[in-house]
Protein backbone atom coordinates (compact mmCIF):
# COMPACT_ATOMS: atom_id res chain seq x y z
CA UNK A 1 0.00 0.00 0.00
CA UNK A 2 1.06 3.47 -0.56
CA UNK A 3 3.33 5.47 1.68
CA UNK A 4 2.34 8.34 3.27
CA UNK A 5 5.47 9.69 4.21
CA UNK A 6 7.19 12.73 2.34
CA UNK A 7 9.99 11.39 -0.21
CA UNK A 8 12.52 12.71 1.85
CA UNK A 9 11.53 10.69 4.86
CA UNK A 10 14.44 8.20 6.21
CA UNK A 11 14.78 5.76 8.71
CA UNK A 12 16.96 8.32 10.74
CA UNK A 13 14.17 10.55 11.15
CA UNK A 14 11.10 7.48 10.83
CA UNK A 15 11.79 5.09 13.59
CA UNK A 16 8.94 2.88 11.92
CA UNK A 17 9.99 2.96 8.30
CA UNK A 18 12.89 0.07 8.86
CA UNK A 19 10.35 -1.60 11.35
CA UNK A 20 7.78 -1.63 8.05
CA UNK A 21 10.51 -2.15 5.57
CA UNK A 22 12.01 -5.69 7.93
CA UNK A 23 8.21 -7.05 7.84
CA UNK A 24 8.36 -6.71 3.96
CA UNK A 25 11.04 -8.42 3.88
CA UNK A 26 10.84 -11.18 6.38
CA UNK A 27 7.27 -11.97 4.97
CA UNK A 28 8.76 -12.05 1.31
CA UNK A 29 12.29 -14.24 2.44
CA UNK A 30 10.14 -16.32 4.73
CA UNK A 31 7.06 -17.31 2.66
CA UNK A 32 4.97 -15.70 5.49
CA UNK A 33 0.90 -15.76 5.18
CA UNK A 34 1.09 -11.90 6.24
CA UNK A 35 2.67 -9.34 4.06
CA UNK A 36 4.60 -5.75 4.83
CA UNK A 37 1.86 -3.46 6.60
CA UNK A 38 0.13 -0.80 5.28
CA UNK A 39 1.61 3.05 6.15
CA UNK A 40 -1.50 4.86 8.24
CA UNK A 41 -1.57 7.60 10.23
CA UNK A 42 -2.34 7.17 14.15
CA UNK A 43 -5.55 8.51 13.66
CA UNK A 44 -6.57 6.23 11.31
CA UNK A 45 -5.33 3.26 13.36
CA UNK A 46 -7.84 4.12 15.93
CA UNK A 47 -10.29 4.34 13.72
CA UNK A 48 -9.61 0.71 12.85
CA UNK A 49 -12.52 -1.50 11.83
CA UNK A 50 -12.94 -5.33 13.33
CA UNK A 51 -14.59 -8.27 11.50
CA UNK A 52 -15.66 -11.33 13.17
CA UNK A 53 -15.41 -14.05 10.70
CA UNK A 54 -16.51 -17.77 11.39
CA UNK A 55 -14.06 -20.57 9.59
CA UNK A 56 -16.15 -24.17 9.27
CA UNK A 57 -12.25 -25.73 10.41
CA UNK A 58 -13.08 -27.16 14.14
CA UNK A 59 -11.42 -25.57 16.66
CA UNK A 60 -8.36 -28.05 18.08
CA UNK A 61 -7.65 -28.94 14.30
CA UNK A 62 -4.66 -27.87 11.62
CA UNK A 63 -6.62 -26.38 10.05
CA UNK A 64 -8.09 -24.03 12.65
CA UNK A 65 -4.55 -23.51 14.12
CA UNK A 66 -3.60 -21.87 11.09
CA UNK A 67 -6.87 -19.64 10.33
CA UNK A 68 -6.46 -18.58 14.26
CA UNK A 69 -2.87 -17.70 13.57
CA UNK A 70 -4.02 -15.88 10.28
CA UNK A 71 -6.63 -13.76 11.97
CA UNK A 72 -4.47 -12.51 15.14
CA UNK A 73 -1.82 -11.10 12.85
CA UNK A 74 -4.23 -9.27 11.11
CA UNK A 75 -4.22 -6.03 12.90
CA UNK A 76 -0.80 -5.71 13.33
CA UNK A 77 -0.11 -5.79 9.63
CA UNK A 78 -2.60 -3.91 8.61
CA UNK A 79 -1.37 -1.03 10.71
CA UNK A 80 -4.47 -1.46 12.89
CA UNK A 81 -6.61 -0.19 10.33
CA UNK A 82 -8.76 -3.86 10.06
CA UNK A 83 -8.93 -6.77 12.68
CA UNK A 84 -9.87 -10.10 12.68
CA UNK A 85 -11.55 -12.19 15.14
CA UNK A 86 -11.79 -15.73 14.55
CA UNK A 87 -14.08 -18.49 15.36
CA UNK A 88 -14.19 -22.20 14.95
CA UNK A 89 -17.15 -23.74 13.12
CA UNK A 90 -20.82 -24.01 15.19
CA UNK A 91 -19.53 -20.75 17.34
CA UNK A 92 -21.35 -18.33 16.51
CA UNK A 93 -23.59 -19.86 13.22
CA UNK A 94 -24.93 -23.41 14.52
CA UNK A 95 -24.54 -24.97 10.91
CA UNK A 96 -23.51 -24.36 7.16
CA UNK A 97 -27.09 -22.29 5.79
CA UNK A 98 -26.96 -20.43 9.37
CA UNK A 99 -23.27 -19.52 8.40
CA UNK A 100 -23.85 -18.39 5.15
CA UNK A 101 -27.11 -16.29 6.16
CA UNK A 102 -24.99 -14.77 9.25
CA UNK A 103 -22.70 -13.16 6.68
CA UNK A 104 -25.22 -12.36 4.16
CA UNK A 105 -27.31 -10.07 6.80
CA UNK A 106 -24.03 -8.61 8.65
CA UNK A 107 -24.15 -10.56 12.12
CA UNK A 108 -20.94 -11.69 11.18
CA UNK A 109 -18.67 -9.82 8.94
CA UNK A 110 -17.06 -12.84 6.95
CA UNK A 111 -16.45 -17.01 6.58
CA UNK A 112 -13.82 -18.98 5.43
CA UNK A 113 -16.01 -22.09 3.92
CA UNK A 114 -15.54 -24.62 1.59
CA UNK A 115 -17.02 -23.02 -1.37
CA UNK A 116 -19.11 -26.13 -2.59
CA UNK A 117 -21.05 -26.29 0.58
CA UNK A 118 -23.54 -23.53 -1.27
CA UNK A 119 -24.16 -25.63 -3.86
CA UNK A 120 -27.66 -25.65 -3.00
CA UNK A 121 -28.25 -22.09 -2.96
CA UNK A 122 -25.73 -20.91 -5.62
CA UNK A 123 -25.14 -23.77 -8.58
CA UNK A 124 -22.04 -22.17 -9.78
CA UNK A 125 -19.91 -22.79 -6.54
CA UNK A 126 -20.00 -26.80 -7.81
CA UNK A 127 -17.28 -25.16 -10.27
CA UNK A 128 -16.05 -23.07 -8.09
CA UNK A 129 -13.90 -25.69 -6.32
CA UNK A 130 -12.08 -28.91 -7.89
CA UNK A 131 -15.29 -31.91 -8.91
CA UNK A 132 -15.02 -35.49 -9.85
CA UNK A 133 -12.49 -35.97 -12.16
CA UNK A 134 -12.55 -32.09 -13.23
CA UNK A 135 -8.79 -30.21 -13.08
CA UNK A 136 -6.70 -32.06 -10.84
CA UNK A 137 -3.79 -29.65 -9.81
CA UNK A 138 -3.95 -26.61 -7.49
CA UNK A 139 -1.79 -24.86 -9.84
CA UNK A 140 -4.61 -25.54 -12.28
CA UNK A 141 -7.27 -23.56 -10.25
CA UNK A 142 -5.06 -20.62 -9.19
CA UNK A 143 -4.42 -20.31 -13.28
CA UNK A 144 -8.61 -20.39 -13.78
CA UNK A 145 -9.02 -17.87 -10.92
CA UNK A 146 -6.32 -15.69 -11.82
CA UNK A 147 -5.03 -15.71 -14.95
CA UNK A 148 -8.44 -17.05 -16.87
CA UNK A 149 -10.92 -14.37 -15.48
CA UNK A 150 -12.95 -17.39 -12.88
CA UNK A 151 -12.25 -14.39 -10.05
CA UNK A 152 -14.04 -11.69 -11.51
CA UNK A 153 -17.10 -14.55 -12.04
CA UNK A 154 -16.83 -15.37 -8.47
CA UNK A 155 -17.53 -11.87 -7.58
CA UNK A 156 -20.04 -11.05 -9.75
CA UNK A 157 -21.88 -14.31 -8.89
CA UNK A 158 -21.97 -13.89 -4.83
CA UNK A 159 -22.46 -9.96 -5.33
CA UNK A 160 -26.21 -11.04 -6.33
CA UNK A 161 -26.30 -12.62 -2.48
CA UNK A 162 -24.66 -9.54 -1.05
CA UNK A 163 -21.64 -10.58 -0.70
CA UNK A 164 -17.50 -10.09 -1.78
CA UNK A 165 -16.05 -13.21 -2.94
CA UNK A 166 -12.30 -12.00 -2.30
CA UNK A 167 -10.42 -15.49 -3.49
CA UNK A 168 -9.92 -18.96 -3.15
CA UNK A 169 -7.55 -20.31 -0.31
CA UNK A 170 -5.89 -23.67 -1.11
CA UNK A 171 -6.06 -26.37 1.19
CA UNK A 172 -5.89 -30.06 -0.05
CA UNK A 173 -7.66 -32.86 -1.32
CA UNK A 174 -10.17 -35.16 0.27
CA UNK A 175 -9.78 -38.92 1.05
CA UNK A 176 -11.80 -41.02 1.89
CA UNK A 177 -11.47 -43.41 5.84
CA UNK A 178 -13.85 -46.48 6.20
CA UNK A 179 -14.38 -49.44 8.33
CA UNK A 180 -14.44 -52.36 5.63
CA UNK A 181 -12.11 -52.33 2.54
CA UNK A 182 -12.47 -50.45 -0.49
CA UNK A 183 -10.50 -50.93 -2.80
CA UNK A 184 -12.33 -50.60 -6.38
CA UNK A 185 -15.39 -48.85 -7.30
CA UNK A 186 -17.57 -51.89 -7.40
CA UNK A 187 -16.72 -51.49 -3.26
CA UNK A 188 -19.16 -48.38 -2.94
CA UNK A 189 -21.86 -50.15 -3.99
CA UNK A 190 -24.44 -50.54 -1.25
CA UNK A 191 -22.37 -48.25 1.16
CA UNK A 192 -23.09 -45.54 3.59
CA UNK A 193 -20.88 -42.75 2.99
CA UNK A 194 -20.32 -39.41 4.24
CA UNK A 195 -19.63 -36.93 0.95
CA UNK A 196 -20.66 -32.93 0.68
CA UNK A 197 -22.97 -33.35 -1.21
CA UNK A 198 -23.91 -31.98 -4.57
CA UNK A 199 -22.31 -33.30 -7.77
CA UNK A 200 -19.72 -35.42 -5.53
CA UNK A 201 -23.26 -36.97 -3.83
CA UNK A 202 -24.93 -37.47 -7.41
CA UNK A 203 -22.00 -39.17 -8.65
CA UNK A 204 -20.98 -41.92 -6.09
CA UNK A 205 -24.57 -42.59 -6.27
CA UNK A 206 -24.34 -43.65 -9.59
CA UNK A 207 -21.80 -46.39 -8.37
CA UNK A 208 -24.42 -47.72 -5.67
CA UNK A 209 -23.30 -45.61 -2.59
CA UNK A 210 -25.93 -44.33 -0.37
CA UNK A 211 -24.59 -40.73 0.57
CA UNK A 212 -25.53 -38.50 3.43
CA UNK A 213 -24.43 -35.24 3.89
CA UNK A 214 -22.89 -34.01 7.74
CA UNK A 215 -21.02 -30.88 8.97
CA UNK A 216 -17.02 -32.76 9.93
CA UNK A 217 -17.39 -32.11 13.62
CA UNK A 218 -20.34 -34.97 13.13
CA UNK A 219 -18.56 -37.79 11.06
CA UNK A 220 -16.69 -38.95 13.65
CA UNK A 221 -19.56 -40.38 16.12
CA UNK A 222 -21.37 -41.15 13.07
CA UNK A 223 -18.38 -43.58 12.53
CA UNK A 224 -18.52 -44.65 15.89
CA UNK A 225 -22.05 -45.67 16.07
CA UNK A 226 -22.02 -47.31 12.91
CA UNK A 227 -24.75 -44.72 11.37
CA UNK A 228 -22.21 -44.49 8.19
CA UNK A 229 -19.71 -46.93 6.57
CA UNK A 230 -17.60 -44.61 5.40
CA UNK A 231 -16.79 -41.03 5.29
CA UNK A 232 -14.98 -38.60 2.86
CA UNK A 233 -13.79 -35.67 4.35
CA UNK A 234 -10.06 -33.52 3.89
CA UNK A 235 -6.77 -35.00 4.18
CA UNK A 236 -4.53 -36.57 6.55
CA UNK A 237 -3.64 -33.43 9.19
CA UNK A 238 -7.13 -32.68 10.10
CA UNK A 239 -9.03 -36.26 9.71
CA UNK A 240 -5.94 -37.34 12.42
CA UNK A 241 -7.08 -34.35 14.51
CA UNK A 242 -10.50 -35.61 14.46
CA UNK A 243 -9.92 -38.69 15.54
CA UNK A 244 -10.52 -41.08 12.47
CA UNK A 245 -7.56 -43.43 12.93
CA UNK A 246 -9.82 -44.43 16.25
CA UNK A 247 -13.11 -45.68 14.77
CA UNK A 248 -11.40 -46.60 10.72
CA UNK A 249 -9.03 -48.94 9.70
CA UNK A 250 -9.07 -48.25 5.66
CA UNK A 251 -7.81 -45.19 4.30
CA UNK A 252 -8.54 -44.64 0.03
CA UNK A 253 -6.67 -42.78 -2.43
CA UNK A 254 -6.71 -42.21 -6.08
CA UNK A 255 -3.74 -43.34 -8.38
CA UNK A 256 -0.16 -42.08 -7.58
CA UNK A 257 -0.28 -38.70 -8.18
CA UNK A 258 -4.00 -38.12 -7.77
CA UNK A 259 -4.52 -37.95 -3.69
CA UNK A 260 -8.53 -38.08 -5.19
CA UNK A 261 -10.68 -38.40 -7.78
CA UNK A 262 -13.68 -36.45 -6.53
CA UNK A 263 -12.14 -33.48 -4.76
CA UNK A 264 -8.87 -33.30 -5.50
CA UNK A 265 -8.44 -29.54 -4.64
CA UNK A 266 -11.02 -29.33 -2.13
CA UNK A 267 -10.50 -24.86 -2.48
CA UNK A 268 -12.02 -23.05 0.85
CA UNK A 269 -12.34 -18.89 0.18
CA UNK A 270 -12.62 -15.86 2.39
CA UNK A 271 -15.88 -14.01 1.45
CA UNK A 272 -17.33 -10.86 3.00
CA UNK A 273 -20.41 -9.16 3.74
CA UNK A 274 -20.52 -6.49 0.85
CA UNK A 275 -21.53 -3.95 3.39
CA UNK A 276 -18.92 -4.76 5.38
CA UNK A 277 -15.99 -4.69 2.58
CA UNK A 278 -17.36 -1.64 0.82
CA UNK A 279 -16.34 0.21 4.34
CA UNK A 280 -12.80 -0.44 3.43
CA UNK A 281 -10.49 1.40 1.32
CA UNK A 282 -9.96 0.40 -1.93
CA UNK A 283 -5.63 0.54 -0.50
CA UNK A 284 -7.33 -1.65 2.13
CA UNK A 285 -9.17 -3.82 -0.49
CA UNK A 286 -6.14 -4.74 -2.16
CA UNK A 287 -4.34 -5.25 1.28
CA UNK A 288 -6.84 -7.74 2.00
CA UNK A 289 -6.51 -9.74 -1.40
CA UNK A 290 -3.14 -9.53 -1.13
CA UNK A 291 -3.16 -11.35 2.23
CA UNK A 292 -5.47 -13.94 1.12
CA UNK A 293 -3.12 -14.86 -1.60
CA UNK A 294 -0.56 -15.06 0.73
CA UNK A 295 -2.31 -17.16 3.33
CA UNK A 296 -3.64 -19.44 0.67
CA UNK A 297 0.21 -20.66 0.06
CA UNK A 298 1.08 -20.77 3.70
CA UNK A 299 -2.34 -22.94 4.06
CA UNK A 300 -1.92 -25.23 1.18
CA UNK A 301 1.98 -25.94 1.90
CA UNK A 302 1.68 -25.92 5.80
CA UNK A 303 -0.88 -28.78 5.98
CA UNK A 304 0.45 -30.65 2.94
CA UNK A 305 3.91 -31.00 5.46
CA UNK A 306 1.71 -32.32 8.28
CA UNK A 307 -0.59 -34.72 6.22
CA UNK A 308 3.30 -36.22 5.73
CA UNK A 309 3.43 -36.40 9.07
CA UNK A 310 -0.32 -37.53 10.11
CA UNK A 311 -0.25 -40.41 7.53
CA UNK A 312 2.72 -42.24 9.27
CA UNK A 313 0.76 -41.78 12.66
CA UNK A 314 -2.81 -43.45 11.09
CA UNK A 315 -0.26 -46.57 9.56
CA UNK A 316 1.51 -46.57 13.23
CA UNK A 317 -1.80 -47.17 14.63
CA UNK A 318 -3.23 -49.48 12.17
CA UNK A 319 -4.99 -48.10 9.19
CA UNK A 320 -4.63 -49.39 5.72
CA UNK A 321 -3.97 -47.43 2.52
CA UNK A 322 -5.50 -48.80 -0.78
CA UNK A 323 -5.34 -46.56 -4.39
CA UNK A 324 -7.96 -46.50 -6.99
CA UNK A 325 -6.72 -47.35 -10.28
CA UNK A 326 -6.05 -45.34 -13.36
CA UNK A 327 -9.03 -47.71 -15.01
CA UNK A 328 -11.32 -46.42 -12.42
CA UNK A 329 -10.32 -42.50 -13.20
CA UNK A 330 -11.42 -43.35 -16.46
CA UNK A 331 -14.61 -45.26 -15.70
CA UNK A 332 -15.31 -42.29 -13.05
CA UNK A 333 -15.02 -39.66 -15.73
CA UNK A 334 -17.63 -41.66 -17.84
CA UNK A 335 -19.99 -41.48 -14.53
CA UNK A 336 -19.07 -37.91 -14.08
CA UNK A 337 -19.76 -35.75 -17.20
CA UNK A 338 -23.04 -36.18 -17.58
CA UNK A 339 -23.47 -34.93 -13.69
CA UNK A 340 -21.12 -31.88 -15.08
CA UNK A 341 -23.56 -30.97 -17.54
CA UNK A 342 -26.65 -31.62 -15.52
CA UNK A 343 -25.32 -28.87 -12.93
CA UNK A 344 -23.77 -26.42 -15.44
CA UNK A 345 -27.27 -26.15 -16.90
CA UNK A 346 -29.03 -25.73 -13.49
CA UNK A 347 -28.73 -21.87 -13.92
CA UNK A 348 -26.22 -19.56 -16.28
CA UNK A 349 -23.50 -18.59 -14.00
CA UNK A 350 -23.07 -22.25 -13.55
CA UNK A 351 -22.89 -22.42 -17.22
CA UNK A 352 -20.54 -19.81 -17.79
CA UNK A 353 -18.30 -21.31 -15.60
CA UNK A 354 -18.37 -24.67 -16.52
CA UNK A 355 -17.82 -23.55 -19.87
CA UNK A 356 -14.37 -21.83 -19.16
CA UNK A 357 -13.13 -24.94 -17.09
CA UNK A 358 -14.30 -27.09 -20.21
CA UNK A 359 -12.10 -25.31 -22.45
CA UNK A 360 -9.31 -25.58 -19.91
CA UNK A 361 -9.73 -29.20 -19.85
CA UNK A 362 -9.95 -29.69 -23.70
CA UNK A 363 -7.12 -27.90 -24.32
CA UNK A 364 -3.47 -29.28 -25.59
CA UNK A 365 -2.11 -27.69 -22.23
CA UNK A 366 -4.84 -30.31 -20.48
CA UNK A 367 -6.37 -32.90 -22.65
CA UNK A 368 -8.64 -34.16 -19.84
CA UNK A 369 -11.53 -34.93 -21.87
CA UNK A 370 -12.20 -34.98 -25.66
CA UNK A 371 -14.81 -34.20 -28.08
CA UNK A 372 -15.86 -38.50 -28.12
CA UNK A 373 -16.28 -37.63 -24.09
CA UNK A 374 -18.61 -35.13 -24.70
CA UNK A 375 -21.30 -37.28 -26.98
CA UNK A 376 -24.71 -36.63 -26.49
CA UNK A 377 -23.90 -33.85 -23.76
CA UNK A 378 -25.00 -30.10 -24.83
CA UNK A 379 -25.17 -27.06 -22.38
CA UNK A 380 -28.30 -26.26 -23.97
CA UNK A 381 -31.78 -27.70 -23.23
Amino acid sequence: MKNDSPATTSAATDPGASRRRFIRTAALAGGAAMLGAPHIRNAEAAEGQTWKIQTTWDAGTTGYTLFEEWCNGFQEVSGGELTLKPFPAKAVAADNNALFEAVKTGVLQAMNPFTLYWAGKIPATVFLSSYPVGPDQPAQWDTLFYGLGMLEMAREIFAKQGMHYVGPIQHDANIIHSKKPVTSLADFNGLKLRVPGGMVSEVFQAFGASTVAMPGSDIFPALEKGTIDAADYVGPAVNWDLGFGQVTQYILFGPPGMMSLYQPVDLMDLTVNMGAWKRLSPKLQQFVEEQVKAYSIKHYVTIQRKNIEALHKFKEAGSEVSRLSWDDVAEFRRKAVPIWFNWARKDEDAKRVFRLQLDYMMSDLLGYVTAKDLEGQSLDG
